[in-house]
């Protein structure tokens, strides 16, 4: 159980990567004032919360309405999150993350919402990492413990906005840089992981194939 809620934790802190995103917030609400700032940072967080968790709990219904298996979902979402760690790896931040909008543009609230809430915070890899780690025959004691951890990101999510200036100032650029690196390489395992996992359950003969070859017959012995 430990060992699933450090993978869980991991998975979305690699992917939400608070850190690094940091810079982003402060360049997007630099106009502002603290209040507004805490209050922008605080309705991006809660719509990321809700996005991810409509499409957690909301799971098995997608499947069913777009005939979707859980192992080509797997497979699919596996490789979107590696592109986004490969993005990490190499310094950058995928597209999702490069928000063409400006504060001046619009308002707190629109601002929080989008491209803050979604989808830099709540993009296409969070949404596919909560509904792997939940799985189509997930219970609810899975499904609350995948929340409840993705909860615990967004309160850290939340104080690297609010205190984002003070971070950049003590890290640098720097070792966010290094620190972005880091989430990447772990994100990139994750994603490997996703598509083993979907490969070994569409494939399970492939399993008792490789069992076959590895272990010798009763005959043999």
């Amino acid at each position: 159980m430990i060992a699933f809620i450090l993978h869980i934790f991991t998975g979305f802190l690699a992917i939400m990567n608070p850190i690094g995103n940091a810079p982003i917030f402060v360049s997007l609400v630099e106009d502002y004032d603290e209040p507004t700032k805490r209050l922008v940072a605080k309705k991006a967080v809660v719509t990321a919360f809700i996005i991810c968790a409509i499409f957690t709990v909301g799971g098995n219904i997608i499947f069913r309405l777009f005939g979707i298996t859980l192992p080509a979902f797997r497979i699919a979402g596996g490789i979107l999150v590696f592109l986004i760690a490969l993005q990490l790896l190499r310094g950058r931040h995928s597209r999702q993350h490069h928000p063409e909008e400006h504060p001046s543009e619009e308002s707190p609230e629109e601002l929080a919402i989008t491209p803050l809430g979604t989808p830099i915070l709540a993009g296409p890899g969070t949404i596919t990492t909560a509904m792997s780690f939940v799985g189509k025959h997930s219970n609810l004691s899975t499904l609350a413990l995948v929340l409840g951890v993705f909860l615990i990101v967004c309160f850290l999510t939340y104080f690297c906005f609010v205190y984002g200036e003070a971070l950049l100032d003590r890290l640098g650029k720097g070792k966010i840089g290094v620190i972005t690196r880091l989430m990447g390489l772990i994100l990139a395992v994750i994603a490997v992981q996703m598509v083993l996992e979907g490969l070994k359950e569409a494939f399970p003969y492939l399993e008792l194939t490789t069992r076959d070859l590895l272990s010798p017959t009763a005959s043999e012995v």
